[in-house]
């Protein structure tokens, strides 16, 4: 069985939440490392400068193996960690959750913060787009300027039946394109290209890495 990895979200997205008068504002936003998600967090900081807190978590790494919380000044353990155990369950990485809060006049408890930092985040994610996350094996072919139009419909077409992605094209002397497929449709790829040429194109078996796919379906 192939190793599974965690997914990432596709763009940034926003939500509010409010119980007892206090509002909770989530922004959820990819990030590719820390540096970035600190980027994030002090845009946020700068753009809703008068709420009480902006409490955070982060996770980040091919493995999701690196994480970081902050209660920014509400009780230890009500939001950072709470935050963090949403991007856990849901198996998500290389996004950080901000959670700005306005405070409405009614405490709310350590319970009831824990479920309220919770809720916004899981409530902002249920509105994110998930990119799923695969090891893929990359494949480049050359392909005559002629041809190129062509080879390029049927590798589309391939690659949305195969659980594969299209990466870069490069036009140059000829048109080099890349595909990342799961490792064991290698064949299948090289016999699908010397079908479209009669035998002529010579595909470059490369690298395997981590790569982004399509959107889980109905998300």
């Amino acid at each position: 069985m192939s190793r599974r990895y965690p997914s990432t979200i596709a763009e940034p997205v926003e939500h509010e939440f409010v119980v007892s008068r206090s509002r909770f504002v989530t922004t959820a936003h990819p990030v590719p490392d820390p540096s970035a998600a600190e980027t994030v967090i002090a845009a946020v900081r700068r753009r809703s400068w008068d709420a009480r807190h902006h409490c955070t978590a982060m996770v980040t790494g091919v493995l999701g193996d690196q994480a970081r919380t902050s209660d920014d000044g509400e009780p230890s353990g009500t939001a950072g960690v709470p935050m963090l155990e949403v991007l856990r369950r849901r198996e998500l990485t290389d996004v950080v959750v901000v959670v700005s809060r306005w405070f409405g006049g009614v405490k709310l408890g350590a319970g009831g913060l824990v479920r309220a930092y919770s809720t916004s985040v899981s409530e902002t994610l249920d509105r994110a787009v998930v990119v799923r996350r695969a090891a893929r094996t990359q494949v480049r072919v050359d392909v005559p300027h002629a041809d190129a139009g062509r080879v390029d419909n049927a590798l589309r077409a391939w690659v949305q039946h195969h659980d594969a992605t299209s990466g870069e094209t490069v036009y140059g002397g000829s048109a080099t394109f890349e595909v990342w497929v799961p490792a064991d449709l290698v064949p299948s790829l090289e016999a699908e290209l010397a079908s479209v040429s009669a035998g002529a194109l010579l595909p470059v078996v490369g690298v395997e890495r981590v790569v982004d796919l399509a959107p889980d379906p109905g998300r």
